[in-house]
């Protein structure tokens, strides 16, 4: 059945009827940066897993505004199945009978449309402002890169950062805590911990509703999108990834551990596109070993980590060692927050975060539970020299889940400060936020 005007017209009052505005809504840090954002004459593109506020702070966007909003359309509504690209100038015309003739667009998961970057492309050859949402890189290295280079701005959105979990309880702008406040932010730690950072989760904390979640990231935006004929085989290669979040993994792994009750897959090369099309829905992150070879960077073991520690824990087996990890994947969405390149380190010894900027190296981080074990103080220890020497700094840093200190070794005349934090004040120091 086509779409007509008529359907268009319930749909778009129905959208705008709709109160999708959480009961509690919590400040997020890219606002202000999409406000700055707004002031250009770029697309704005929002990015990142789905459920992880992109459509709130489009909505709140759209009341910062005040005037200029009614142009809001969801193109994930199921009425729209027959929706195609000859649409879009019937969608713009049921939008001027409604609302007058208004110059921005906010389309929510447009991705969904096929061709949809020609009629953004119009728009914004005519003088209009837009604002997209996706749950999809694709959206940038296929659509996004192809017609529009150059006339767009993409922010990527990540799940709720622990600075954002904690604002109601200290100010965003306090750097320095009193005996209360520090209690308060351990609290909001191990709430955090315990609830990681998907909006409707937080405040309904359904565990049904992750594993709803993952169901619509597999099927829409992954098997159905890549036309997946083999969804068994990526069913287990997500699980397996989820119960070994923040560990080496190597396509001849995956593929033998896919294979283990008889032959599924046959090459390694589908196991790669298989990770690249897991990666393009930002469920999760593969992170590259560093070396000064790009070869054998490429070659060497990556280290898997997910959008959102919970819904790791979620999808994957578990063991009670599984804190560390968790840890670790906390730090490494936090490094992604803030717009930094990640590698690990792994020579003789290991180092869990090479953080780089282009071409700098900007800081190594180790990660672990505790420093109190005196093997566990020598292997990390180790391990952050060995990769402050490769990279000639003199400083590097340790996260805890509770340890503070500052420790300086001298090693063949050469003076090493460790600075070791605890996590909950790490994510809490907004001084190096990039959005």
């Amino acid at each position: 059945m086509p779409i007509s005007a008529d359907l268009l017209k319930r749909i778009i009052l129905d959208q705008h009827a709709e109160h999708n505005w959480p009961k509690v809504y919590i400040d997020r840090t890219a606002q202000e940066k999409l406000n700055k954002l707004g002031q250009n004459d770029e697309i704005i593109v929002l990015s990142g897993i789905r459920r992880c506020g992109k459509s709130v702070l489009l909505e709140n966007t759209r009341r910062i505004r005040g005037s200029e909003n009614d142009y809001y359309f969801n193109f994930e509504d199921e009425r729209l199945v027959n929706f195609g690209t000859e649409d879009f100038e019937l969608l713009h015309q049921t939008f001027i009978s409604l609302y007058g003739i208004q110059k921005t667009f906010y389309l929510d998961e447009v991705q969904n449309i096929p061709a949809w970057e020609l009629f953004v492309r119009r728009l914004y050859n005519s003088g209009y402002k837009i604002y997209l949402t996706g749950s999809n890189a694709n959206l940038f290295s296929e659509e996004l890169g192809t017609r529009l280079t150059g006339r767009y701005i993409s922010l990527d959105i990540y799940p709720i950062s622990f600075a954002e979990f904690s604002q109601y309880y200290v100010s965003l702008e306090r750097r320095d805590f009193s005996t209360i406040e520090i209690g308060t932010l351990k609290e909001r730690y191990s709430k955090y911990l315990e609830l990681g950072g998907i909006p409707a989760y937080i405040r309904n904390q359904d565990i049904e509703y992750l594993r709803s979640l993952y169901e619509s990231i597999l099927y829409r935006d992954i098997i159905a999108r890549y036309k997946i004929g083999n969804p068994d085989a990526l069913k287990k290669l997500l699980f397996y990834l989820a119960s070994n979040c923040s560990k080496e993994v190597t396509l001849s792994k995956l593929l033998g551990m896919i294979n283990n009750n008889g032959t599924i897959i046959k090459s390694s090369s589908t196991i790669s596109d298989y990770c690249g099309y897991i990666e393009k829905s930002f469920l999760c992150f593969f992170v590259n070993r560093y070396d000064d070879n790009l070869k054998a960077q490429q070659q060497a073991p990556r280290k898997v980590y997910f959008a959102d520690h919970v819904l790791a824990k979620t999808l994957g087996f578990r063991t009670s060692e599984d804190g560390g990890r968790m840890l670790e994947n906390i730090v490494f969405l936090e490094l992604k927050r803030r717009g930094y390149d990640v590698f690990y380190y792994k020579n003789v010894k290991e180092c869990d975060f090479v953080i780089r900027t282009g071409i700098h190296t900007q800081q190594v981080i180790q990660v672990c539970i505790e420093l109190y074990d005196p093997s566990t103080k020598e292997r990390e220890i180790s391990g952050l020299i060995e990769a402050m020497g490769k990279f000639s700094l003199s400083d590097g840093l340790i996260i805890t889940e509770n340890e503070e200190y500052v420790e300086t070794l001298e090693i063949k005349k050469r003076k090493y400060n460790i600075v070791v934090m605890p996590i909950w004040k790490w994510l809490r120091n907004r001084s190096n936020f990039s959005g």
